[in-house]
């Protein structure tokens, strides 16, 4: 069974984007995440990691049908 919340390495591996990047996308809220534990670690819920994915794709998309690419 897959994991239901992903940690911010985990979704650094997945994008093939540096930790920095990673942080800073959680931070923006750009990519949902919340903090649990008593080290208030941040974890992804898997979902909002397919949900950004998607609204990325649309963005290109969007860049692409504009002429910006």
């Amino acid at each position: 069974m897959a994991s239901r919340f992903l940690s911010l390495a985990e979704v650094q591996e997945i994008l093939s984007i540096s930790a920095a990047q990673a942080y800073s996308l959680v931070r923006s809220g750009d990519l949902p995440a919340i903090q649990v534990g008593p080290k208030k670690v941040w974890r992804v819920e898997s979902a909002k990691l397919e949900e950004y994915i998607a609204r990325q794709y649309d963005r290109t998309r969007a860049r692409i049908d504009s002429g910006d690419l």
